[in-house]
């Protein structure tokens, strides 16, 4: 697998890591029902989590997806093209899902409207509200994920698994506060389910 420490937005912030904390606790239970019931399937969630991952650049979730992706029945030349930014073999009808989730990312969390509202013209609601948790869950597998392999590295010493753009410092602060703030969080997330409040205004 490529290594992916040269790539990938700027880290985030205390605050942005909370908030894609959040959404990803709310969101992933809606995301298991939707596969369940068949309103988003197996390939086109994989496809859209490898393409938030190509943005943020995990070298972990680069690797488990992969396995998860291969799992789907995804093409393992397609996995690898979604991983170096090559989207030539999605199918059409998924290609502006991918795009939305890749600008979603892109955007740390904030499409544009006109983009939202594109999405849910084409996908429908219930659709559009399951890509949407595919996409809040990586963006958290991928915000802590780059933290602890990262952290994993320097305790193994391995130089190639630290990510460039990290630091012990910010590795370890940010695990501290994900120790508050998965409580916290669930919380957050609990309270919005019983008053029906979106992890992500549409």
């Amino acid at each position: 697998m490529m290594s992916m420490k040269q790539k990938g937005k700027k880290l985030y912030q205390p605050l942005e890591a909370y908030m894609i904390l959040y959404r990803a606790l709310r969101s992933f239970l809606q995301l298991k029902k939707a596969i369940q019931f068949g309103v988003l399937d197996e390939q086109l969630k994989e496809r859209i989590m490898l393409a938030v991952t190509e943005v943020n650049g995990c070298a972990m979730c680069s690797y488990a997806h992969t396995q998860m992706a291969l799992e789907s029945g995804m093409d393992h030349d397609e996995i690898i093209a979604m991983l170096n930014g090559e989207f030539k073999d999605i199918p059409d009808d998924e290609m502006n899902a991918i795009l939305f989730a890749q600008a979603y990312a892109d955007q740390r969390g904030h499409p544009s409207k006109a983009s939202k509202e594109k999405i849910m013209q084409e996908y429908g609601k219930e659709k559009t509200k399951a890509m949407m948790g595919a996409i809040c869950v990586i963006m958290a597998g991928n915000t802590y994920g780059i933290i602890f392999g990262s952290l994993k590295g320097r305790i193994t010493k391995q130089k190639d698994k630290v990510d460039q753009r990290s630091s012990l410092l910010y590795e370890i602060g940010m695990i501290l506060l994900l120790i508050v703030y998965i409580p916290v969080g669930v919380i957050h997330a609990g309270i919005a389910h019983i008053l029906h409040i979106s992890a992500y205004p549409m």
